[in-house]
């Protein structure tokens, strides 16, 4: 693709018309205000639009700004966030809300050094809080225009952020010095609705003169595939009831699903049954013998890099857990909305609430 200005002019009324007429209403785009950017942005990361929808419209209601953010509880927040995945993405913003209150009187800041500083501000959050809120010239190098780019570019590569530095030579005699906010939703929004990873709708892309893979015929295969493996775990945990109320553990505040909270048990070993497994976790996590009754349901999940198999058994303890007290709760099922679980414990938690399993094998 030639690169002069004519072409540059052409690329970007071309691209921007068609984003004019066929963009998607979305909640954040409504506005310019770069809290409300922020949010959807960091929610976006990993997880569909239609998903982040009610979540964002239920966070914007719970925490409309940044010091009503800054001065939540982690608890709350982590709950709000509850079924987002990726639960680091919610402290961060947790974390960054308090920097923002203490360091810039409660205003995001429009410096990129500034931003750069703050937990969870990587360089894409960066450039799409520069551009979208302040339309300050950023590109913004997410999956989808990523994808786009190495397609123009016919990239013959994996669609990995180690070849940004690359699409972004590439992409920056194209930006317009203006309306930069709307250029990069433009691109990001083609590479959502007409160039996907599969089959691409080039029939209808409004700048199929500019490709270099359409041209040779080879959109399907640029980028190159990227194989995704997860390590497949068993865990096992224990429903312990005492007058009405559920025991529950408050994770580590590193590592994995920190903070959360959670039934006890743990990892099923190989060549363990998952009766030994929980009576083993239980011993060493509350110091105590454990009485097992019926598996109540089985649940399936994946998160990260993982796929969970989880057994839930009625479970009875012989004394006293000897835990931490800090990190144990017994409470009622409805008491349990108020603590933030991961998504394995919170479909148990519908199951109990229901009383029937929630599309899982017994």
């Amino acid at each position: 693709m030639q690169r002069t200005t004519q072409d540059s002019i052409k690329f970007q009324k071309k691209l921007e018309h068609w984003y004019s007429v066929h963009h998607r209403k979305l909640p954040w785009r409504k506005t310019r205000d770069p809290y409300k950017i922020w949010i959807s942005e960091i929610m976006l990361q990993q997880t569909t639009v239609q998903a982040v929808i009610p979540y964002y419209n239920r966070w914007l209601k719970l925490f409309p700004d940044v010091k009503t953010l800054s001065e939540a509880s982690l608890q709350k927040v982590l709950k709000a966030w509850q079924g987002l995945g990726y639960y680091l993405r919610a402290k961060h913003l947790h974390q960054a809300s308090k920097i923002i209150m203490e360091t810039h009187e409660g205003q995001i800041p429009q410096e990129h050094e500034d931003l750069k500083r703050l937990p969870g501000f990587g360089p894409y959050t960066i450039a799409a809080v520069l551009s979208f809120a302040y339309d300050e010239s950023y590109p913004v190098m997410d999956a989808n225009v990523r994808r786009v780019m190495m397609r123009l570019m016919r990239m013959h590569r994996k669609a990995i952020p180690k070849n940004d530095k690359e699409l972004v030579r590439f992409v920056t005699p194209l930006l317009p010095k203006k309306r930069m906010g709307t250029y990069n939703q433009a691109l990001m929004e083609l590479g959502a609705l007409i160039c996907r990873p599969k089959n691409p709708l080039c029939l209808l892309c409004p700048i199929p003169e500019f490709c270099q893979a359409y041209k040779a015929g080879e959109q399907e295969i640029i980028p190159h595939p990227r194989k995704r493996s997860y390590k497949k775990i068993e865990a096992v945990v224990g429903i312990v009831q005492k007058q009405g109320k559920f025991l529950i553990q408050k994770r580590p505040s590193n590592g994995l699903l920190a903070d959360l909270w959670e039934f006890p048990g743990g990892k099923i070993k190989k060549n363990e049954k998952p009766e030994e497994a929980l009576r083993r976790e239980i011993k060493e996590e509350l110091g105590a013998d454990a009485t097992l009754g019926e598996l109540l349901t089985t649940v399936q999940h994946a998160y990260t890099q993982f796929q969970v198999k989880l057994y839930a058994f009625s479970c009875s303890l012989e004394s006293e857990p000897r835990a931490s007290k800090k990190n144990l709760r017994w409470v009622t099922l409805k008491g349990m909305r108020r603590f933030p679980f991961p998504s394995g414990s919170a479909r148990i938690i519908k199951y109990l609430e229901e009383g029937k399993d929630p599309g899982n094998k017994r």
